[in-house]
C-alpha cells in the first residue's frame, strides 16, 4: 500500500542545466528527514520543460538514492500514451516503485478515453509496477472520473491509488464510494490533507506534498499524527505550516500602465524562490516560468519569516543539513537579487 508523506521534488537547475548534484543533495535531505517516498519529475519537478533524456536521468538519480531507504515514484505522465509507455518502461528498468500518470493535458480526452486509451494500456503493459493516476483538472483541462477510476481498479491489480488534486470534496467522496474502502487516496494539495484524512467519507492515506521540499520532517509528522488519530497535535502543526502551504500558488495584484492585473505565480515558482533564499539547491525555473514580482517575493518572505518567528523548529532541519543561517538569509536583501522582476 502506498501511503504516508511523499515529496514531489523540485528539479534544481544551474545555468539552465539540470543540477544533478543538487538533486542528490535534496534527495538525501528528504531521506534524512523521514519522508515516505519521493516523486521525481512531477509537475513540481517541471516535467513539461525537461527533455526525455533529462527526465530519465532525474528518475535514475532519485531511484538510486532512495533504493532501500524510501519509495520512488516516477512521473511518466504525458498527453501522448506512447511517451507514457516509454517513460514507464524506463521507470521499471531503474527500479522505481510506482509511476504517476497525470491526466492528458491540452488535447483533453474524455474520462472514458483517459481510462481506455491512456491508463489501461500502461497498466496492462507493466503489471508489476503500481500505476497512480493523477487527477488535477485545474492544470490539465481533463479529468479521470471516479467511475472510470473504479473500473480501472476492478480490472487491474496495479491500479490501487490516486493522487487527488481536484479540490472538490464531493469528487473525493465519490471516489471513495466507487472505489471502496481498500483503495488509496493521496492528497495532491498540502492545505487539504488534514481535511481529506479526517473526513470519514474520504479517508485519505497521506499526501504527495510540495511544501515538504522545504519542510519534510514537519509535513511527515503531521501525516503520522493523523494516521495515529492525534487530531489535536496534527491541527497545531497544520496551523504552523499554513503560511508555507499557502505558497503553492501566490496571487498578487500588479499595477501596469493600463490598469491592475492579477499575477499568479504557480507551483513550483514560489517554493524554488524560497529554497534559493534559504540556500538550498534549486536555481530558477526553466522558461516559460520565470521570476516572481516584487509583491510575490514579499509574500514568500512574509510567510517564511512568520514560520521562523513562531515555530523556528520547522525550518531547523534546513539550517542543519545545508549549514545555513535561516534568520540571516531571510533578512539579507542581497540574497534577493535576481529572484524577482524589478518592473512589471
Amino acid at each position: 500500500m502506498i501511503a504516508g508523506c511523499f515529496t514531489a521534488i523540485v528539479t534544481p537547475f544551474k545555468d539552465d542545466a539540470v543540477d544533478y548534484e543538487g538533486l542528490g543533495r535534496l534527495t538525501d535531505f528528504q531521506i534524512k528527514n523521514g519522508i515516505t517516498g519521493i516523486l521525481a519529475v512531477g509537475t513540481t519537478g517541471e516535467s513539461p520543460v525537461l527533455n526525455w533524456d533529462e527526465h530519465n536521468r532525474v528518475i535514475e538519480t532519485v531511484a538510486e538514492k532512495t533504493k532501500g531507504k524510501c519509495l520512488c515514484i516516477a512521473g511518466a505522465g504525458s498527453n501522448n500514451t506512447k511517451e507514457s509507455l516509454e517513460g514507464t518502461k524506463h521507470a521499471v528498468s531503474v527500479g522505481a516503485d510506482a509511476v504517476l500518470l497525470v491526466d492528458p493535458y491540452y488535447n483533453g480526452p474524455s474520462s472514458i478515453e483517459i481510462r481506455k486509451e491512456y491508463v489501461a494500456p500502461v497498466a496492462k503493459a507493466f503489471p508489476n509496477i503500481e500505476i497512480i493516476p493523477y487527477v488535477i483538472p485545474g492544470r490539465t483541462g481533463a479529468q479521470l472520473l471516479p467511475q472510470d477510476l473504479a473500473l480501472l481498479n476492478e480490472t487491474f491489480d496495479n491500479v490501487n491509488t490516486v493522487k487527488e488534486a481536484t479540490g472538490n470534496i464531493e469528487n473525493m467522496k465519490n471516489t471513495r464510494r466507487c472505489c471502496g474502502s481498500d483503495f488509496t487516496i493521496l492528497s495532491g494539495d498540502d492545505g487539504m490533507t488534514l481535511e481529506m484524512m479526517l473526513d470519514p467519507e474520504i479517508k485519505a492515506s497521506g499526501v504527495i506534498s510540495v511544501a515538504s521540499n522545504v519542510v519534510p520532517k514537519a509535513v511527515s509528522q503531521m501525516v503520522h499524527l493523523l494516521q495515529e488519530g492525534n487530531q489535536a497535535e496534527a491541527k497545531k502543526l497544520l496551523s504552523a505550516l499554513g503560511p508555507l502551504f499557502d505558497l503553492v500558488t501566490v496571487k498578487t495584484m500588479e499595477a501596469t500602465p493600463f490598469g491592475e492585473v492579477v499575477c499568479r505565480a504557480r507551483n513550483p515558482l514560489a517554493f524554488k524562490t524560497l529554497m534559493s533564499i534559504l540556500g538550498m539547491p534549486a536555481g530558477r525555473c526553466r522558461q516559460p516560468l520565470g521570476k516572481m514580482t516584487r509583491n510575490g517575493l514579499e509574500t514568500v518572505l512574509k510567510s517564511a519569516r512568520k514560520v521562523q518567528t513562531d515555530n523556528p523548529e520547522i525550518l531547523k532541519p534546513v539550517a542543519e543539513f545545508f549549514n545555513v543561517d535561516i534568520e540571516g538569509r531571510l533578512n539579507d536583501p542581497s540574497i534577493l537579487e535576481g529572484l524577482y522582476y524589478k518592473e512589471y
